[in-house]
Parts: structure tokens; sequence; C-alpha cells
């Protein structure tokens, strides 16, 4: 073939697969399998590597990372990376907006302001001439940082040359390199099967993934890149606001934040910093504020900058996640299979959001990963929900009197003999049913909303059963009479009453709740959901083999051995007679395979606040109709369910033309295919 035909194939599918790149790392809208492109792939590869001569530094075949550098050159900026003020509080932001005003004059109000998530990662800046990536380099103390061009060059959402026209002969991009949450605990994961020391938290994460002397090891972490503002730029004009010039970076492939807008006036702004803290926990990444910028670039020049920070810049900061306290003691908890927990108790600390006095140790691999000690100071972790839990040890301060955790030889609750698999890191009770603390857990479980929903049986009532010994398992709290419910402290007649017609109502359910409320080990609703399916009755599933239980979805043989486990107890089974005879039933439902349900194939997107079902129930509905439910909208999104207060997933469906629908319009869905609530 001649070389200008090898030219002409080689531009070709630079051009194809830089647009399936920016399609699927930028837009999050992929247009080809994976297959494809990795085909095309391979073909430039082997043109590349039949053709040394023809390959260029942007293709991008280029991205899979160089040998080891000696060190990291030291960059200058042009331009300073400048640090923002911070707002702790609402007074502060309102005050910040104050200072505006009056420098701006009252004809300023209100303000208009571009409104950009604070992304907790490392900040960069990305140098293209003529189009092409020319230099990456950190922040550092923000007139000198480090060159990195060799790891962002393996970022696939740093593009190695700009898309379109118009764009500036030298520009300098700045944004946030970020390690999603997904990609952290999947390096962790690795990290922990290797032996090797575990990564903090997603920013710690990022950091050392950028400072790699081998830009292969970075390649291999899943780094993502969100551009923020533009530093020096040379040879073209750029848009008047702060909104537009990032639309205008997204045009030349680079990528932005969804979750970005823009607000006018200050109440808006701290209305949108609300929504987005209580959507904080479900956001794929990690974020620790939201950054409000005056929009309009000639207000920006007019107000200038103070020290090392602009005038019209503020980051309205989150409650911290990570906090230094106390470790003061660690007890041991038992829970419904028997898992024998180890939990700090801590010396009180304020951190994300709440004060925090606990948090779980998991097991005993987990407590010699740490080195924690009993008087250790200790980084602790709350995000959102997340139970709390210790990330390092500050090993520096630890005191001389520090004892080591030592793991109980018995049951700290009933004193039955402990046991650790060769197989797992958990220690756990023997006792079974006689252990006073698996009976409390396996009655909360039964009774808890996704299982049969019995409303009023609460933990303190739970603990009161047990203790007194009223109710031994699930099944024993369908026997009990008026007088024994009202024997119990702080339950009135009204509320005994109330509890028993609960009691009552939960007797009707479906064969998916009830597998999941018997708290069968690895059985989580989507497996229990899967499991109703396929068999369709009780004493199907129940005479089923280990072969035919690993036909089911989502059922591997570690979930097939706890199935025929529970199957094969005695004493198990005498807690299942003893539910039916008490009048717990459901409808036998016809067995179906996964791929011929209604939403089989389907990706659905839940969002916005659901009054009648909670959005919880809403995915535990739409999978049992066979529907993936995934966090994010993208071009393979076949519906959005969006309630009140549905915010960038709903625009993101708006703009890619995915078909949205609310909560009736689910409702109705789930009352078509005989879904009951």
């Amino acid at each position: 073939m001649a070389t200008a035909e090898i030219e002409r194939e080689l531009a070709s599918l630079r051009t194809r697969l830089e647009d399936w790149n920016y399609q699927y790392h930028v837009l999050d809208a992929p247009s080809v399998p994976d297959a494809e492109y990795d085909r095309q792939m391979l073909r430039l590869r082997e043109l590349e590597a039949e053709y040394p001569h023809l390959v260029t530094p942007d293709s991008p075949s280029q991205r899979v990372g160089a040998g080891p550098l000696a060190q990291f050159s030291q960059v200058r900026h042009e331009l300073p990376m400048l640090s923002l003020d911070n707002a702790f509080s609402r007074e502060e932001l309102l005050d910040f907006n104050r200072r505006l005003l009056d420098r701006l004059g009252a004809s300023a109000d209100p303000v208009e302001f571009a409104c950009e998530p604070k992304l907790d990662g490392i900040a960069v800046s990305l140098l293209y001439r003529e189009g092409i990536l020319e230099r990456g380099a950190t922040r550092g103390d923000g007139s000198t940082g480090e060159d990195i061009t060799h790891n962002v060059r393996t970022i696939a959402s740093v593009p190695l040359r700009l898309r379109g026209e118009g764009f500036p002969s030298l520009l300098e991009v700045r944004g946030e390199i970020y390690l999603p949450r997904a990609g952290f605990e999947q390096l962790n994961a690795e990290a922990r099967e290797r032996g090797e020391k575990l990564f903090v938290n997603p920013r710690n994460a990022a950091a050392g993934s950028l400072r790699q002397l081998d830009s292969r090891l970075t390649a291999r972490r899943p780094l993502q890149m969100c551009c923020y503002s533009v530093g020096l730029f040379e040879g073209a004009e750029l848009p008047a606001r702060q909104s537009d010039v990032l639309e205008q970076l997204r045009a030349w492939g680079l990528r932005i934040n969804s979750e970005s807008r823009v607000e006018r006036g200050i109440e808006a702004c701290d209305a949108y910093y609300e929504e987005l803290a209580a959507r904080r926990a479900s956001l794929p990444y990690d974020i620790d504020g939201i950054v409000f910028k005056v929009n309009d670039l000639a207000l920006q020049r007019r107000l200038g900058f103070v020290s090392r920070a602009p005038r019209w810049a503020i980051a309205r900061k989150f409650p911290a996640q990570e906090e230094l306290t106390r470790v003061l003691a660690v007890e041991f908890q038992v829970g419904r299979t028997g898992a024998i927990t180890p939990v700090a108790r801590l010396e009180p600390v304020f951190v994300g959001g709440v004060t925090v006095s606990n948090a779980t140790l998991h097991n005993a691999d987990e407590v010699e990963r740490l080195g924690v000690q009993i008087g250790d100071q200790v980084i602790v972790r709350r995000a959102g929900d997340v139970i709390p839990q210790i990330v390092s040890v500050v090993t520096q301060a630890r005191p001389a009197d520090a004892k080591p955790v030592t793991f109980p030889d018995a049951c700290p609750v009933c004193g039955s003999v402990v046991e650790r698999a060769a197989d797992e890191a958990v220690l756990r009770c023997m006792g079974g049913l006689v252990c006073p603390a698996q009976q409390k857990a396996a009655i909360r479980h039964f009774a808890s909303r996704r299982a049969l929903d019995i409303e009023g049986l609460g933990e303190k009532l739970v603990e009161q059963l047990v203790d007194r010994g009223l109710a031994g398992n699930v099944a024993d709290i369908y026997r009990l009479s008026r007088e024994q419910w009202l024997s119990l402290e702080r339950l009135g007649e009204k509320s005994a009453d109330n509890l028993l017609a609960a009691l009552e109502e939960s007797k009707s359910t479906t064969l998916a709740r009830f597998i999941f409320a018997l708290g069968i080990r690895e059985v989580g609703e989507a497996t229990a959901a899967g499991l109703a399916r396929h068999f369709g009755n009780w004493e199907a599933l129940l005479d089923a083999s280990e072969e035919a239980l690993l036909e089911v979805p989502d059922v591997g043989p570690v979930v097939a051995d706890h199935l025929r486990q529970f199957f094969d107890s005695k004493d198990s089974l005498a807690v299942v007679d003893a539910l039916r005879a008490a009048g717990v039933h459901w409808p036998d439902v016809e067995p179906v395979a996964a791929e011929e349900l209604p939403l089989a194939g389907q990706t659905w997107v839940v969002t916005g606040k659901l009054e009648t079902l909670g959005r919880n129930e809403a995915k535990a509905c739409l999978e049992e109709l066979g529907a993936k439910v995934a966090g994010s909208v993208s071009a393979r999104t076949h519906t959005v369910v969006a309630g009140p207060g549905a915010g960038s997933k709903l625009g993101r469906a708006t703009e890619l033309e995915v078909p949205v629908i609310d909560e009736a319009g689910l409702l109705e869905l789930l009352a078509e295919h005989g879904i009951k609530l």
C-alpha cells in the first residue's frame, strides 16, 4: 500500500477513535460498542508498528504511557494559579456578596454567578499550542508546579488534540484531576489482594497516581479531569461569561462538570448549595464544596484580586468528611449471621455534618492492616450516609500506654465458640439461634421496610422482646398476645394496636420479600427477586440443587452454598414452617427467565424525591421487572424517573432526548405489570 494511502487510513482511524473517545469520556454518550473501539485501536497500533515514522504525539495510541522518568522537572506558571477564599457558613457567603455589591454598586444586584462543584482532586494546568497538548503541570505553590505531561497524556478525558476550530494558538486550560469513587474502590480492592498499603481517600489516590515517574502505572488508573477556567491564551477571543467559556471548552473536547449551573443572586446560590449538599453522597466522585464565581468576566476584571485570591470568587465548603480523633476503646458487636465486628469507640468529633463517636473496624485483617491500637490518634472519615470508618493511624503520635486490639476467644454476647473460616476475614459466633445478638439482628432485619415492613417494630422493642425471652426467632413475634406486647416499656394501648395491625398486614407479602427477610447470608434484594422469578414458588426453591441454583443470575457458588446450608438446616426450616403456620403467605408466580422480563436489557435512572415509593423501593421494583438501575444518565439510558428536586440528571436527560416520566407514570407502569405496593 502506498504511503499516501497509509497516511489517509491512519488519519481516518485517529479521527474516528478520538470522536468515540470524546463521546464516551466527555459527553457520557458512547456511540459504539467497546469491542468495535478495541478493533479499530488494534488496527491503528498495527499500522503504527509497521510505519513508526508516521506515529504522531496526538495519536490515540499514545495514551498507554512511556518508560519511567528519572525525576519531575519544574514548571513556572506564566499566570499564577491562585487559591480561593473559603466560606464555611451561609453568613460568610452573604458577607462575600455584600462586599461584591459594595464594590460594584447597588445596580449590580442581583449578581449572576457561575456555580461549579469543587472537586476533591488535584489542580492542574494543560497547555495547548495550535490545538496540540504540549504540557501538563501541577498547581504546586501557585507560581511553580511539576511537569506531569507524561502522566496527563494517559487520561482519556484529556484531549491530545483540541476538536473543532477557532481555538487560540496558545491556550492554557485549568482544571481538577480526580479519581471517581468506583475507581478508588477498585484500586484499593486490588491493593488489598496484593497485601499492599491502601489509599486513604480518592484525592490521595489521584495525587499518588499523578506523581508516578512511570506513566504506565498512571495509565492503569481510571483518572478523570474536569476543566474550570482558562489561564494564558493568545491568538483568539474567548466568550465574555465564565459559563460560556466552559461551554466553549467542552466544544473543543474538554470535559466540564455536568452539575455546573448559572444562578442569579446569592439566595439562589445558597439554595443550590443546599441541594447539592443533599445529593453529595450519591455523586460518583468526591466534592468538598461549591465554587461561586461572578459570571461576567468584565466584572471579574473590575473586582480584581486581593493577596493570592480573586475578589470575584469564593468556595462555600461542605462539612469536613475527615477529622482527627482518638480511639478510646474497641468493643465487639455480633451481627445477624454471627459476624463479630470490632467497633472503635472514639473521642466525639464533628465530621461529615454529624458528631461521630463510633467507627467500624470491619474485621481482624483490617485491624492488622491499619495497625490501630487503643489510645491511637486516628483519621476518621464519614461520607454522606456511609458508616464512619478509620482510614489511617497517626503512628508518630502513639502514646506509651497504647494497647493492641485483642479479639475475643468466645462470643462476647452468648459465650459460644467463635470460628474463622479459612477463606474469610470474619470471626463468627457459632451460637446461631441461641445467641441473643443474632436473634435481635434477625428480627430487626425481618421487620425492616425492604423485608416484611412491620411498622412500629423498632430496635428498642426488639431488644426487650429478646432480653425478656418473649421472642427467640422471627416466627415468635406473630404468636405474642396483646397483653404481652403491652407489657413492654414505652408501648401504650394505641401503639400496641397499631403494631398488631402492622403484623397482620405483613403476613401478606411476596416470595421475593420473604426470601430476603429470612436473612440468608449473601442474599440481598436483587438475588431474592431473581430466585423468586426463576423458581416461582417456595417448594421448588427448597428442592433446588446447587446446580439449579447456579442457573439463577447473580447466584454464584458461594451464594448457592449459603442457600443450600439454610435449606438443609432443620432449625431454619422449622422457623419457616412456623411463619407459614402463623399466616405469612404470598402468591406463587409463573417462573420467568431474566431475559423475558418486561424491562430486560433496559437501563433506568431514578432522580429527585419520590413521595409514594422512595428511591430505593422504586429501584427494587424496576429491578424486579428486569431493568438495570444506574446512577447517571447517558445515551444508553432507556427512561428517567424524575421526582421533585430532580437536578442535573433531568437536564442531562433532556439534552440527550431520553424519555422522562414522573412518579405517577412509574406507579402506572408497575401496576400494569402486576407489582403491588
